[in-house]
C-alpha cells in the first residue's frame, strides 16, 4: 500500500514528548514555506496575484507570520480572526474580510484595520454604511447558483446561504456607484477540498464572464477578482495533489479570453486558500493508551475527535503511521479511537496497520488545516498544544495545551457556593 512521508523520526518525537506530552499537533515550517513559494511562483503568470491565507484553517499567529513573510495576506471571517491578523502584523488591504450574518462591530473593526470588506448580501451595503461608513473599496461575494456545480462539503451553490445572486450583483454595484464608491472587487467560494483542476478553471471563467458583463453594463472597472479557495489535498496516499501550474495556466487562458479580449482594464487575481497551504504539513501525534479486543480490535489513543474531528463528523480519511513500524507489514485491522463518549470518536475504521502495542506513537497525517481549529471541549476534553518544527530541526511551542484552569475560567465557583 502507498505510504506518506514524515518530516521526523520516531526518535525525534520521543525526544519532543519528554518536554511536550502527547497529544499535540506539530507543523513542518520548512514544508509550509516551500509550498507557499511554489504557489506564488506558479500564479506569478497572472496579473497582480496575491494569496490571502484562510485563517480558519489554522488560526495561529506564528503560522500567519510565517506566511506573511512569504508574501501572503489573511482571509478573515470574524472579529477574533481580524485581531489575530493584526497581532501577526497583517493589516490594511492585506486582509480580506469575508463573513456572513456579520455583526456591525466586525464591520467597524475591519474598516478600522483598512481591510478589504467582502459583503455577503445586498442588504449588508446599508448595514456597512450605517455602522462603519462605506470604504473606498468594496467587494461582493457571488453565488452562481445553478450555473456552477458544488461539491460534497459546501453543497449545491443554489442551496448555500452565501453570496449575491447574479441579478443582485448588478443592483449592488449600481448602488455602490451611486453612493460614490470608486473601487470594486468580486469574489466567490463554491467548493472545499476539491482535487479536480478543471473545477477551479471553470469557476474562474464564470467569475470573469460575470465581471466583464457587469463592467460593461454598470460602467465600472474591477480592481480584483478573488477566485476563492477550496483546493484540496491528497489525504489518501494514492491520490495526486492539485497542480498549481495547471490551475494558473487555465486561469490565465480564461482571463485572456474575457478581460483581455474585451479590452477591459485588467483586474488583479486573488486566492484565499487555507487547507492546501498548511494541511499536508501538520501531524497529530498521539500515543496508544489501551488495546481492546471484543467484536473488533480497537487501538485507543490519548487523543480524541476533540483534537481532530474530521474523521468523526465527515467520515474523512486521515492516513496513520505507527512510528518506528513504517516498514512492517500491515497485518492487523483496527479501529483507532479516542476516549470521547461518542461512538464516532474514531480516527480510522477497519484500518490495516502493523501490529500495535500499548505505548506506540501514532502520527495522524494532514492535520495542519481544520485540525486544531475545529477542536472543542465536549466531555471536558482539553485542547492540545501546537508545536512548530523549525527549519533547523528545533521545536517551538506556538500554543500551549489547555489546562483544567482554562476549562473552568469562565465559571464562578464563588457564586456556586452561595447559590440556592
Amino acid at each position: 500500500m502507498a505510504s506518506k512521508k514524515l518530516p521526523f523520526t520516531k526518535q525525534k518525537i520521543e525526544e519532543i514528548t519528554k518536554t511536550y506530552p502527547t497529544p499535540f499537533h506539530i507543523y513542518d515550517e520548512k514544508a509550509i514555506r516551500e509550498n507557499a513559494k511554489e504557489l506564488i511562483r506558479a500564479f506569478g503568470i497572472v496579473t497582480g496575484f496575491k494569496e490571502f491565507f484562510a485563517v480558519k484553517a489554522l488560526p495561529n499567529p506564528f503560522i500567519m507570520k510565517i506566511l506573511k513573510e512569504e508574501g501572503f495576506g489573511a482571509d478573515c471571517s470574524s472579529l477574533p480572526e481580524l485581531l489575530l491578523a493584526e497581532k501577526a502584523g497583517i493589516v490594511g488591504e492585506d486582509i480580506m474580510f469575508s463573513s456572513n450574518d456579520t455583526p456591525a462591530e466586525e464591520f467597524i473593526k475591519a474598516k478600522e484595520l483598512g481591510a478589504i470588506i467582502n459583503l455577503d448580501d445586498i442588504t449588508h451595503i446599508d448595514v456597512l454604511e450605517k455602522s462603519a461608513g462605506l470604504p473606498d473599496l468594496v467587494c461582493f461575494r457571488y453565488n452562481p447558483g445553478p450555473l456552477k456545480e458544488g461539491n460534497s462539503i459546501i453543497g449545491k451553490p443554489e442551496e448555500s446561504k452565501y453570496g449575491f445572486t447574479r441579478e443582485q450583483l448588478f443592483q449592488g454595484y449600481e448602488l455602490l456607484k451611486k453612493k460614490g464608491v470608486k473601487r470594486f472587487g468580486l469574489h466567490t467560494m463554491v467548493a472545499s477540498n476539491e482535487l479536480n483542476t478543471d473545477y477551479f478553471v471553470e469557476t474562474a471563467r464564470i467569475l470573469f464572464e460575470a465581471a466583464v458583463e457587469i463592467s460593461m453594463k454598470v460602467g465600472i472597472d474591477f480592481e480584483f477578482i478573488n477566485l476563492g479557495g477550496g483546493i484540496g489535498i491528497p489525504y489518501r496516499p494514492e491520490q495526486e495533489r492539485v497542480s498549481y501550474d495547471r490551475v494558473a495556466e487555465g486561469v490565465l487562458k480564461a482571463y485572456n479570453d474575457t478581460f483581455v479580449k474585451n479590452g477591459l482594464k485588467p483586474p488583479k487575481i486573488y486566492l484565499e486558500c487555507g487547507r492546501v497551504i498548511t494541511g499536508p504539513y501538520g501531524y497529530l501525534i498521539t500515543q496508544v493508551r489501551h488495546l481492546k479486543s471484543i467484536y473488533k480490535e480497537y487501538a485507543g489513543t490519548d487523543a480524541s475527535m476533540a483534537n481532530l474531528m474530521r474523521p468523526g463528523i465527515y467520515g474523512a480519511y486521515h492516513h496513520i503511521t505507527v512510528l518506528g513500524k513504517e516498514d512492517q507489514p500491515l497485518t492487523h485491522k483496527y479501529d483507532v479511537t479516542g476516549s470521547l463518549c461518542e461512538n464516532n470518536d474514531k480516527f480510522a475504521i477497519d484500518r490495516l496497520l502493523p501490529k500495535i502495542e500499548r505505548g506506540d506513537l501514532l502520527a495522524i497525517h494532514d492535520s495542519g488545516a481544520h485540525g486544531y481549529a475545529m477542536g472543542f471541549n465536549y466531555n471536558g476534553k482539553l485542547r492540545s498544544a501546537e508545536l512548530l518544527l523549525r527549519e533547523d530541526g528545533s521545536v517551538k511551542q506556538i500554543r500551549r495545551a489547555e489546562t483544567t484552569d482554562d476549562y473552568f475560567a469562565t465559571l464562578d465557583f464563588k457564586d456556586l457556593r452561595s447559590f440556592k
